[in-house]
C-alpha cells in the first residue's frame, strides 16, 4: 500500500519576515514624518495622509509577493542615481533601494510609449496593488529618468501624488528646479511635465492617495500635446 505524504502549505511571508523591504518602508515613512511642508497646508495635509496610510499598512504586516524582476533601457542608470543619492538628503532611503535593487519590477504603466521615452523612462511599484509588498489604499514607488529626458505632460484622475527628490536636479513645468530632498505636490487632474538635467539621471519617489479603485486600475495616458490637439480642431 502506498504511503500518502502530505506536502506543507507554502505560506506567503510576511512584511516583518522581509527586512529588506520592511526597511525601505521604514525610509519613506522617515520621509514623510520629518520633512516639512514649507508652510503649505496642502501639502501638510497630503504628508499626514501618506503617513497615515502607511503607519496602519505598517501594523498590519501584510504579504509580501515577490514578483520577477524586470529591466528597462533606462535602468542602465540606476546605480549611478543611487550613488549620487548616498552622497544628498535622502541617503537613507537611497540605500535602502539598493538593498533590493535586484528584485524591483521596472514599467511603463502605459499601453502606448513614445521610442524615445521607453529608452529614458520607467518607474518600478513597491507598495501597492501591485506589490511586491501588497496594499490598496496607497502607492509608494520610484521612477527613473536618464539624463536630458522629457516627461509628457499627464495628469492622475483623482489620485493625489507626491514626488520627493532622491537624486538629481529636475523641473515640473518649468517654474522651478527641485534637488534632492525636495517634495512636489501634484493635486488630482492637476496636469504636469517633468524634464531633467543635461548630465546625470534623475531618481523620484512617489506616493499615490486616492479611491482603491482608482489605484488598482489609474488608466495612464499621456496628455495630448498642443499640436496634436491643434491639429484635431480641440
Amino acid at each position: 500500500m502506498t504511503e500518502i505524504v502530505e506536502m506543507p502549505e507554502l505560506s506567503v511571508p510576511r512584511l516583518n519576515d522581509c527586512p529588506d523591504w520592511l526597511y525601505l518602508l521604514r525610509e519613506f515613512d522617515t520621509l514623510y514624518r520629518a520633512g516639512t511642508a514649507g508652510g503649505s497646508k496642502l501639502i501638510g495635509g497630503h504628508r499626514l495622509r501618506v503617513r497615515r496610510a502607511l503607519g496602519a499598512i505598517l501594523d498590519a504586516n501584510p504579504n509580501v509577493v515577490a514578483r520577477a524582476p524586470e529591466a528597462k533601457p533606462v535602468t542602465a542608470h540606476l546605480m549611478r542615481a543611487l550613488d549620487l543619492g548616498e552622497r544628498g538628503a535622502v541617503h537613507g532611503l537611497s540605500r535602502a533601494l539598493g538593498r533590493v535593487a535586484d528584485r524591483l519590477t521596472w514599467e511603463y504603466g502605459y499601453q502606448k510609449v513614445p521610442k524615445a521615452l521607453a529608452q529614458k523612462y520607467a518607474y518600478c511599484e513597491v507598495l501597492g496593488p501591485r506589490g511586491p509588498v501588497q496594499a490598496d489604499r496607497l502607492i509608494l514607488g520610484f521612477v527613473l529618468f536618464a539624463p536630458r529626458t522629457t516627461y509628457p505632460q499627464h495628469s492622475h484622475h483623482d489620485i493625489e501624488e507626491s514626488y520627493v527628490a532622491v537624486s538629481g536636479a529636475w523641473s515640473e513645468n518649468d517654474v522651478a528646479v527641485h534637488a534632492p530632498g525636495s517634495l512636489v505636490l501634484n493635486r488630482p487632474g492637476a496636469e504636469h511635465r517633468i524634464t531633467t538635467a543635461e548630465m546625470e539621471p534623475c531618481l523620484l519617489a512617489y506616493a499615490w492617495i486616492g479611491p482603491e479603485a482608482n489605484l488598482s486600475d489609474p488608466g495612464m495616458r499621456l496628455s495630448r500635446t498642443r499640436k496634436a490637439r491643434m491639429e484635431q480642431g480641440i
